[in-house]
């Protein structure tokens, strides 16, 4: 069964940078739209960053300008590139995305969330 897999969080100083990825688990499948949300302690789940199979992004309001979303060139990995990281910007992150299936020619969306990386953002 295909996953997504994230990693690259961890803890970094005001001002550091960090570099989420986001990886399909087997290698036929493709990403199309990419989602990275981030949930807080004791706050709602929230969509940081999106971009779509023709290349647009959109960006909360909160990190325009210091967050980046990307696609590798072999459409297998979607990255969220942090800058200036503010401790407002602490919380698990978690990819989601609709993928295109190599084998049967189709696209598949996730229903499920993995268990998302830990982003610490220290004063």
């Amino acid at each position: 069964q295909v996953r997504l897999v994230e990693s690259g969080g961890g803890e970094v100083q005001t001002g550091g940078s960090l570099r989420l990825s986001c990886a399909a688990s087997i290698n036929f499948f493709s990403i199309t739209t990419a989602n990275w949300y981030r949930q807080a302690p004791g706050k709602q789940r929230e969509l940081v960053a999106r971009r779509t199979e023709e290349g647009y992004t959109n960006y909360a309001d909160s990190v325009r300008g210091r967050f980046t979303i990307s696609r590798n060139v072999d459409r297998n990995t979607v990255y969220l590139q942090m800058n200036d990281l503010r401790p407002e910007d602490t919380a698990v992150y978690y990819c989601n995305a609709d993928l295109f299936d190599g084998d049967y020619g189709t696209g598949y969306r996730l229903g499920n969330w993995g268990q998302g990386v830990q982003v610490t953002v220290s004063s």
